[in-house]
């Protein structure tokens, strides 16, 4: 066998089974009945069983983190909130700065007074485009533009 890919690793051991089992089941191939064969390929086929469970096992846990992850987050905003309202501790007490957010006391009023700093600008930058001018002069017709 040639390929090294795992899942047509798989479906040729199972095609090797299930041809022997059904055509031939008593005969003996390089020395090996069908259950000694079994048998050889068992833990290669063992281990695939194994990853898929794990596999499985590995999308529940991601599922139970996620919904668990959930219902903590929940509790710890309102213990968070407890702490904002008791009047011992509050938004400004050392516990709420501790738990990672900022007290009210340290916080930016969020009021910004911006000066001007250039001139506003009445004109637009367009460039003007004048019209072309005609002259006629008797002999000569000449065409300028301004």
């Amino acid at each position: 066998m040639t390929t090294h890919n795992p899942k047509k690793v798989a479906q040729k051991l199972q095609k090797v089974i299930d041809a022997w089992t059904t055509l031939r089941p008593t005969k003996t191939f390089s020395g090996l009945t069908l259950e000694q064969f079994k048998a050889q390929v068992q833990p290669s086929l063992a281990a695939r069983d194994q990853l898929t469970t794990l596999g499985n096992q590995t999308t529940d846990s991601r599922m139970q983190r996620r919904l668990s992850d959930t219902a903590s987050l929940t509790l710890a905003q309102q213990v968070v909130s407890s702490v904002k309202g008791d009047p011992a501790e509050g938004e400004n007490g050392p516990l709420y700065a501790a738990m990672g957010y900022i007290p009210k006391s340290s916080r930016r009023s969020g009021l910004t007074r911006k000066g001007q700093t250039a001139a506003p600008v009445t004109e637009t930058a367009a460039v003007k485009i004048a019209a072309p001018t005609v002259t006629t002069n008797a002999a000569v017709t000449t065409t300028t533009a301004k």
